[in-house]
């Protein structure tokens, strides 16, 4: 007999079926012992009598969170005992019940929203608290939003590519996650801050559209909104310009929430273009909520904050930085001017933001080797030092290059804001802390004494 799902329950009233799940809860009530059976559909209600010795003595022992295997007849509830659930009409009459695995008692109770349990606990049982209704819901909706993305930018003619995770470092702006090499003592690969310079040079092989579910991996400072590793929808284009990216991820998030969160209402559409400079004279942020009525979340104002600044001075360390990254396009290739005035100049930048929340990002970018070695050159690195750690990327350039861009709006924080969840953690299945630990599998965790031997690494001591 196969296994019926219970959100198909009610589809086989009058019919021998086999249910499997968890115990959500058990009710004795004397000579009839309930079980509300939860699957990954959802809850029905078992009903367990003498008349079924054998199943009625186990459903007497068993406890919340055993996994059961229940074989019965599905019926009509009586008249006056249905409820409103999905389920809620129809019960299962058990002949047979198995036990599958037992289980000991939670650390936490599971039927709560879980925001009042304290987070290194609830991570450190997350296979637990992934139970919980909420946190079912965040990543069946998280899965439905990315292969809406798929979907739509098949439709598009986006091709979808994977990049490599172990890359090269080079200054990005971020530090990087680096990986020693076995078989090359002494040198590093470097995980991806995100797919920059593979994309770029997609572009150079002529896929014109890409895009990927990127995984991302940045060694930053802890931060309550930003994690070690994240997920980016990360797309690039070729012979396109600034308004085509931003008409085009308008489209993409406005039939996200017209299909996916109908009940949301976009405040504003077209989504408004905001320059860097008005947004910080009207609301002193490059990420304004510009929400008519900020107590209503199911308010969506998004916006495009554009003419962000090229370059930004870094007072502590006495230099010029890119905005952005350093291959963003500036809106002039006068080499002489942007030397003389790094601060006057203007690039071809992008942030995505919504309800107060940056939530992605990106530009057109320099396909001029000459205008690139000036960014680098302001940013204080030498032409050889530049031309060393981007060679691949400088002479796939010289093979023949389409002007390119494109964006790259973070899947975590989206889902946050539309969920109206309080951390980007509670729409990620496994996080890391705030302090990017993984209570759960207790890392970051030394590694043996052999294995650094055999990577011929030392480990310094603070």
């Amino acid at each position: 007999m196969n296994r019926v799902l219970n959100s198909e329950a009610s589809r086989h009233v009058g019919e021998n079926i086999k249910i499997a799940g968890w115990v959500n809860i058990r009710r004795d009530h004397g000579k009839l012992v309930f079980l509300d059976m939860r699957d990954r559909t959802g809850i029905v209600q078992v009903v367990c009598t003498p008349k079924h010795e054998e199943a009625y003595k186990i459903a007497e022992r068993v406890r919340p969170e055993w996994v059961l295997e229940i074989q019965g007849v599905c019926q009509k509830r009586p008249e006056g005992m249905t409820n409103e659930t999905p389920q809620g009409s129809v019960e299962v009459q058990a002949q047979t019940i198995t036990i599958l695995s037992e289980a000991k008692t939670p650390p936490f109770p599971l039927d709560t929203e879980g925001y009042e349990i304290e987070e290194e606990k609830r991570l450190r049982y997350r296979y637990l608290d992934l139970r919980r209704e909420r946190m079912k819901r965040n990543l069946v909706l998280r899965h439905r939003v990315i292969q809406f993305m798929r979907e739509f930018l098949s439709k598009e003619k986006f091709v979808e590519i994977e990049t490599p995770i172990l890359s090269k470092s080079t200054p990005e702006g971020a530090r990087d996650y680096v990986v020693p090499s076995r078989l090359y003592p002494g040198t590093f690969y470097a995980l991806p801050q995100s797919p920059q310079q593979y994309k770029q040079l997609l572009q150079v092989a002529g896929f014109e559209r890409y895009f990927q579910i990127a995984q991302c991996f940045r060694d930053e400072d802890p931060r309550a909104d930003r994690q070690p590793e994240f997920t980016q929808l990360d797309l690039e284009m070729s012979f396109t310009t600034q308004e085509d990216i931003l008409n085009l991820v308008e489209r993409l998030y406005t039939e996200i929430v017209q299909k996916l969160f109908p009940e949301k209402k976009i405040q504003q559409n077209p989504f408004p273009r905001i320059s860097y400079k008005e947004a910080q004279e009207r609301w002193n942020s490059d990420k304004p909520d510009i929400r008519k009525d900020l107590k209503d979340p199911n308010e969506l104002a998004f916006a495009f904050i554009v003419d962000f600044p090229m370059f930004e001075w870094k007072e502590r360390e006495n230099r010029w930085d890119a905005v952005h990254h350093p291959f963003t396009r500036p809106q002039t290739e006068d080499i002489v001017a942007m030397k003389k005035d790094p601060g006057s100049i203007l690039a071809y930048q992008y942030d995505f933001v919504l309800n107060g929340s940056e939530i992605g990002g990106g530009s057109l970018r320099t396909s001029n080797i000459q205008v690139l070695e000036a960014v680098f050159e302001i940013m204080g690195h030498s032409k050889e030092g530049m031309r060393k750690q981007f060679s691949h990327l400088l002479e796939a350039f010289s093979y023949g290059v389409p002007p390119h861009g494109g964006m790259a709006p973070g899947i975590d924080r989206f889902l946050a804001v539309m969920l109206n969840e309080p951390s980007i953690r509670e729409v990620i299945a496994f996080p890391k802390t705030g302090d990017a630990r993984d209570p759960m599998m207790a890392s970051p965790a030394e590694i043996s004494k052999e294995q650094l031997k055999e990577l011929g690494i030392k480990v310094v001591k603070k």
